[in-house]
C-alpha cells in the first residue's frame, strides 16, 4: 500500500466517523480532502452523495454518485441504496425522478453493473417504485411480493413490500415483511423507520420510538425519522423531547409541511395556542391539502375562544374529510359553544352515521342533549359510547351526571365509582363525586372529594367552583369568593364561575359587585337568544340581586325585568297555541302549582295550608315538582294534591306539552326568579291562564306571559300596576295564609322586664343588611343606649361573618358589645330572649316576619317599592298592626323608639299576638283557600268570555322609593 492510498484510506475512516456521528460538514470536508488526494476514490463520491440526499439536495447527490459509479462500475450496490433511501411515503415521486435519471446519466448501466443472481435488477426496481409512485397499490403490492420470492436475500423486496402494505393499513403484515428486510440490511435507515410507522399503527409506541431512534443513528439527518420520532413523543406525553426532534426535521427540511403541523399538535398541547396556529399556518402555505390541517386549527381557534374561525376551520375540513367522523363531532362542539344547538346535534348526527360506533361522538352528543334538557335521550347516548368503549372513565362520569340529573343519585355515585375504578386519578370523577355529595348536603364529604380532584388536576376550573359552592352554603365567604375567583383565573370565559362570584358578593352585600359579576357572564355570550340555560341563570341571579340594591329604584329595577322579557319570553310568542280547554266557567277547575319547594322549605308554612285546604270538588290540583330530594315535607304534599309530577330532567318543551296533555286550566309559578324555576315553561304558554303568586318570589316575574300576579292591597298598591309585567290581583290583605312550624313553644313574658334591657332582633339573611339599614339600626340604639341588637341567621355562623357585620356597625358609633351576632336554628328559644324585631329594606324579610309574630315579637318595617318592600306591611296589616308600618326612615327610627319606651304596652303585645294571629285572617287557612279559589274561578271565567288579563288599563304608575332617608340633622 502506497503512503498515498493510506493517507486516503485514513481520511475516509475519520471522515465516515464523524458522518455516523452526525457532524456532516467535518465528514464532507475530510471527504473532499480525500478526493484531493485521490481523485479516483469512488466511496468519497459515494458518501458525499449520502450527506446531499440528507440535506435534501437531491441534483447534487446524483452528481456525486455518478461520479462513485464512473470510478467504480462494480460497486453499483452504493447507487442503488442511496436512491431506496428515498422510498419514504412522502418522496415516491422524488425517488422515480432519481432513478430515470440514474438511468439517464448510464445508459449501458446493465452491463457496466453486472447483477448478482441474488439481487433484483435496477429495472425490476425501477418498475416497482413507479408503481407505488402512481399509487398503483394493488399491482405495488404483487410486484412487491414476486420480487421478494424471487431474490429472498434481497432486503428491497422486502422493504417494498412492508412499505406497501403499510400503504394499505395492513400494519401487523407490514411490521412481518419490514423485520425481514431489516435481517437482511440492519443498516437500513428506511426499514427503521417504516416500521417504526408500523408500531406507531399498532399502538406500540415504545417500539415505535425506539425503532425512529435507531434509524436516526444510521441517517441523523433523515428529516421523516426526525418527524415520526416527534410525533411518537407527543403521544407519549413527552413534549419537550417532541419539541426538539420537530424542530430538527424543519431545520433538516424547511419545507416540511407535516413536521409543521405536528410541532403544531404539541405547542397546542402545552397551551401554546397562539404559536400552534402560527406553525398549523406555515403547514397550510407549504401544503394547503395537508390531511388534518384545518381540523387540527380549528381546535386551536376553539381553544383560543375565536369561535367564528374555528367553525371556519372544522367546516373546511368537513368539506375535504367529508368521511371523518372526528372532524364533524368537534365541529358540533364548537356550534354547540355558539349557541346553534338544532346545527350541533346535526353535525353529531352526521358523524354517528359515518360512525356507529364513534364513542366520542355519542358523548357529545349525549352532552348537548343533557344541556337541551332531554335527559332521557342523553342517557342513551353515553350509554352507546360506555358499551362500544366499556373501559371509557370519561363516559361513566357524562352518563353519571345525566343521572345525577334525572335524581338517579344512588346510579351516579356508582357510575362515578366506576370510573374511578378504572382510572383512579381521574380528577372528573372525584368531581362530580363530590357533586353527589353536594346535593345531599354532606358538605364534608363534598369538599373531601373536590380537595382529591385538585390535589391530581390544580387547574380543574370546576372543581374550584364547585368547592366554592359548597363553601358558600356554608357561610365562609372569603373561601367561596377564593374559589370562585380561582376558576376564573383558570377559564376566564366560565359563565358559572361569575355567576357564583356574584352570588357570593350579593350574600353580605356587596350589590354592585354582584352586579358586575353578572353583567360579565352575560358579555361573555351577550345573545340571549341562543336560550343556553347557565345564561338564563345568570339573569335570574341578576334580577334576584337587583331586588335587594339599596339604591336602585323601582322604575329602575322593573326596566331591567322587562329586559329580561324581551331577550327570554318575547321570542317564544311565535310558538304560542290555541288552547283546547273547554270555556266553561263552572267546571271543575285544573290548577297547576309548579315549584321546587315542594319539600321542607321556608315557603311550606304559607304554600302548604292552602293545598291542604283545597275544596276538591271545585278544584283539581296537579303538582309539577322540579325537586332534587324529597323529604317527609314532600309526602304530605303528595297527599294534598290530585296528580303528582317530577318534573326534574324535564326539558321546558316537554313539560310545557304534559301541561298541555294534562289539561291544566290555570298554571300557578311559586318559584319566580329563584333557583330552578321553570320560568321557561311559562313562556311556553301551556294553559290558557297563568298566575305568579308572591309566595315564592314576592316580585314580578317580568313575563308578559303570565297573566297575573297573586297579591294584596299592602304589597301592590294602587298606582304600582306599572311595575308588574303581570296584571295585579289582589286578595284580601293578607295575601297569604300561615300554619306554624311544629314545637315552636310558648312565646314567654317579655325579657326587658326580666333582663333590664332591651334587645332587638332581625333574624334576616345578610343579603338584606346593607348601608341604609345600618345606619339607621346604628341611630336606632344611639337613641336607646341601653339596648342590644342580635342579629341571627345562617349567614352569621362563621367568626369572620361576625366581625365583618361588627365593623360594620363600628363605623356608626356602635360598640360589639352592643351587638349579639350568631346563628339559632331554629329561632324560637332566641325569640323567647327578644323583645322587638326590626324589618330590613329596601327588600323586607319574609318568613321570619311571621314567625317573630307568633313568638310574641312584634316588629317595625318600612314600606318601600312593591312588593318585596311591602311584605312587613302585609305582614302586620293582616294582624292589625298597620300603625308599626313606616313611610320613612325617620319614622322608623321613632316608631321603634316609641315600641320600647313603653314596656307595660309592649308586654301586653306579646302577651296576645298569638291570640290575635289565631283568631285572624292569618291562620284561617279554610277561608283562604276559598278567597284564592274565588280568584281563580274569576280569572277563569274572564278567559272564558275572552276577556284578556290586561283589558284594564292599569293606574298611571306613580315613583315608590325605599321611603324618604334620614334627615342630615337626625343622622348617626
Amino acid at each position: 500500500m502506497t503512503d498515498e492510498t493510506a493517507d486516503t484510506t485514513a481520511l475516509l475512516r475519520e471522515a465516515l466517523a464523524h458522518h455516523q456521528a452526525g457532524r456532516l460538514e467535518v465528514a464532507e470536508n475530510l471527504y473532499r480532502a480525500a478526493l484531493a488526494i485521490d481523485a479516483g476514490t469512488g466511496d468519497a463520491y459515494s458518501y458525499l452523495g449520502l450527506i446531499e440526499i440528507a440535506r435534501g439536495r437531491n441534483d447534487a447527490a446524483i452528481i456525486n454518485l455518478r461520479l462513485a459509479l464512473e470510478r467504480a462500475p462494480e460497486r453499483h450496490a452504493n447507487w442503488l441504496s442511496q436512491v431506496e433511501t428515498l422510498l419514504e411515503p412522502s418522496r415516491h415521486e422524488e425517488a422515480r425522478l432519481a432513478m430515470d435519471r440514474a438511468r439517464s446519466h448510464d445508459s449501458n448501466s446493465a452491463a457496466v453493473r453486472p447483477r448478482s443472481p441474488r439481487t433484483s435488477s435496477p429495472a425490476e426496481r425501477d418498475a416497482l417504485v413507479a408503481l407505488f409512485g402512481r399509487g398503483r397499490l394493488n399491482e405495488a403490492q404483487a410486484s412487491a411480493r414476486r420480487l421478494a420470492t424471487r431474490y429472498p436475500d434481497d432486503a428491497f423486496g422486502w422493504k417494498v413490500l412492508g412499505i406497501v402494505l403499510l400503504e394499505c393499513g395492513q400494519a401487523r403484515d407490514a411490521q412481518v415483511q419490514l423485520e425481514r428486510a431489516l435481517d437482511l440490511d440492519p443498516k437500513d435507515a428506511a426499514v427503521l423507520n417504516s416500521l417504526g410507522n408500523a408500531f406507531k399503527i399498532l399502538g406500540r409506541l415504545d417500539d415505535a420510538l425506539d425503532h425512529y431512534t435507531r434509524a436516526l443513528r444510521i441517517s441523523p439527518r433523515f428529516a421523516e425519522a426526525h418527524n415520526n420520532r416527534g410525533g411518537t413523543l407527543l403521544s407519549l406525553g413527552h413534549l419537550e423531547e417532541a419539541l426538539t426532534s420537530l424542530r430538527d426535521a424543519i431545520a433538516l427540511k424547511a419545507d416540511f409541511a407535516e413536521a409543521h403541523h405536528n410541532l403544531g399538535q404539541v405547542l397546542a398541547e402545552q397551551g401554546r395556542f397562539d404559536e400552534a396556529v402560527a406553525s398549523y399556518r406555515q403547514a397550510g402555505l407549504l401544503n394547503p391539502d395537508l390531511a388534518g390541517l384545518q381540523h387540527s386549527l380549528g381546535l386551536a381557534f376553539y381553544r383560543l375562544g375565536r369561535l367564528d374561525e374555528a367553525l371556519a376551520s372544522l367546516s373546511l375540513a368537513a368539506r375535504s374529510e367529508p368521511d371523518q367522523a372526528g372532524v364533524l363531532s368537534d365541529q358540533g362542539n364548537i356550534l354547540r359553544e355558539l349557541g346553534r344547538f338544532e346545527e350541533a346535534r346535526d353535525s353529531y348526527r352526521r358523524a354517528l352515521a359515518i360512525d356507529p360506533a364513534n364513542a366520542l361522538a355519542h358523548t357529545n352528543l349525549g352532552n348537548l342533549l343533557r344541556e337541551l334538557g332531554h335527559l332521557d335521550e342523553a342517557l342513551e347516548h353515553h350509554a352507546a359510547a360506555l358499551r362500544i368503549a366499556p373501559d371509557y372513565a370519561e363516559g361513566y362520569c357524562n352518563a353519571g351526571l345525566v343521572l345525577q340529573d334525572l335524581g338517579r343519585l344512588e346510579e351516579a355515585r356508582a357510575h362515578y365509582s366506576q370510573a374511578l375504578s378504572i382510572n383512579p386519578n381521574l380528577a372528573q370523577a372525584h368531581g362530580n363525586l363530590g357533586n353527589y355529595w353536594q346535593e345531599l348536603k354532606r358538605c364534608h364529604e363534598a369538599l373531601e372529594c373536590y380537595r382529591r380532584a385538585l390535589a391530581i388536576e390544580p387547574r380543574f376550573a370546576e372543581a374550584h367552583n364547585n368547592m366554592g359552592l359548597v363553601l358558600l352554603e356554608q357561610g365562609n365567604f372569603d373561601e367561596a369568593r377564593e374559589r370562585f375567583e380561582q376558576a376564573l383565573s383558570i377559564r376566564p370565559d366560565y359563565v358559572d364561575a361569575y355567576l357564583n362570584l356574584g352570588t357570593c358578593h350579593g350574600r353580605v352585600g356587596r350589590y354592585d359587585k354582584a352586579l358586575d359579576c353578572f353583567d360579565r357572564a352575560l358579555r361573555i355570550s351577550p345573545d340571549l337568544a341562543t336560550l343556553k340555560p347557565g345564561l338564563v341563570k345568570v339573569h335570574n341571579a341578576f334580577l334576584f340581586i337587583l331586588n335587594y340594591h339599596p339604591d336602585k329604584s323601582a322604575e329602575e329595577i322593573y326596566a331591567a325585568y322587562r329586559a329580561f322579557d324581551h331577550a327570554f319570553g318575547e321570542p317564544h310568542r311565535v310558538g304560542w297555541r290555541a288552547h283546547a280547554n273547554v270555556r266553561d266557567s263552572r267546571r271543575r277547575l285544573r290548577i297547576g302549582y309548579v315549584s321546587p319547594d315542594f319539600r321542607a322549605h321556608s315557603a311550606r308554612g304559607f304554600l302548604e295550608p292552602l293545598l291542604a285546604n283545597h275544596d276538591r270538588n271545585e278544584i283539581e290540583v296537579t303538582a309539577y315538582a322540579e325537586l332534587t330530594q324529597e323529604d317527609e315535607v314532600t309526602a304530605r304534599y303528595r297527599g294534598y294534591v290530585d296528580r303528582w309530577v317530577a318534573t326534574r330532567g324535564v326539558s321546558d318543551d316537554v313539560l310545557a306539552e304534559r301541561i298541555r296533555a294534562d289539561g291544566i286550566d290555570i298554571l300557578v309559578d311559586l318559584a319566580g326568579h329563584t333557583a330552578n324555576n321553570r320560568l321557561g315553561v311559562f313562556v311556553r304558554r301551556p294553559a290558557p291562564v297563568s298566575v305568579s303568586w308572591m309566595v315564592g318570589y314576592g316580585y314580578t316575574t317580568g313575563l308578559s306571559a303570565i297573566d297575573y300576579f297573586l297579591a294584596d292591597e299592602a304589597m301592590v298598591p294602587p298606582g304600582s300596576e306599572g311595575l308588574f309585567a303581570e296584571q295585579p290581583w289582589r286578595l284580601p290583605v293578607p295575601a297569604l295564609v300561615y300554619r306554624p312550624a311544629e314545637r315552636m313553644g310558648d312565646a314567654g313574658a317579655l325579657p326587658a322586664r326580666d333582663f333590664g334591657n332591651l334587645s332587638f332582633v332581625t333574624l334576616s339573611r345578610a343579603v338584606r343588611i346593607n348601608h341604609r339599614t345600618v345606619r339607621v339600626w346604628s341611630a336606632l340604639l344611639q337613641r336607646l343606649p341601653g339596648a342590644r341588637l342580635a342579629i341571627d341567621s345562617k349567614d352569621f355562623e362563621t367568626k369572620r361573618a361576625q366581625s365583618d357585620m361588627c365593623k360594620r356597625f363600628a363605623a356608626h358609633g356602635i360598640a360589639p358589645e352592643r351587638l349579639l351576632i350568631g346563628c339559632h336554628s331554629p329561632p324560637w328559644d332566641l325569640l323567647r330572649h327578644m323583645d322587638i324585631g326590626l324589618d330590613c329594606f329596601p327588600h323586607n324579610s319574609g318568613t321570619t316576619l311571621i314567625e317573630s309574630l307568633y313568638m310574641g315579637v312584634p316588629f317595625v318595617t318600612l314600606a318601600g317599592r312593591p312588593s318585596v318592600g311591602r311584605i312587613g306591611s302585609t305582614m302586620l296589616a293582616g294582624a292589625g298592626l298597620g300603625e308599626w308600618i313606616a313611610h320613612s326612615e325617620d319614622e322608623y327610627i321613632e316608631k321603634a323608639v316609641a315600641l320600647a319606651s313603653d314596656l307595660d304596652r309592649l308586654a301586653a303585645l306579646r302577651a296576645g299576638l298569638r291570640t290575635r294571629l289565631e283568631a285572624g285572617p292569618w291562620r284561617d287557612e279554610a277561608g283562604f283557600a276559598r278567597r284564592v279559589e274565588a280568584a281563580y274561578r274569576e280569572m277563569w271565567r274572564r278567559w272564558c268570555a275572552g276577556v284578556g288579563a290586561n283589558s284594564c288599563a292599569p293606574t298611571r304608575p306613580i315613583a315608590f322609593d325605599s321611603g324618604e332617608a334620614i334627615r342630615p340633622d337626625k343622622g348617626a
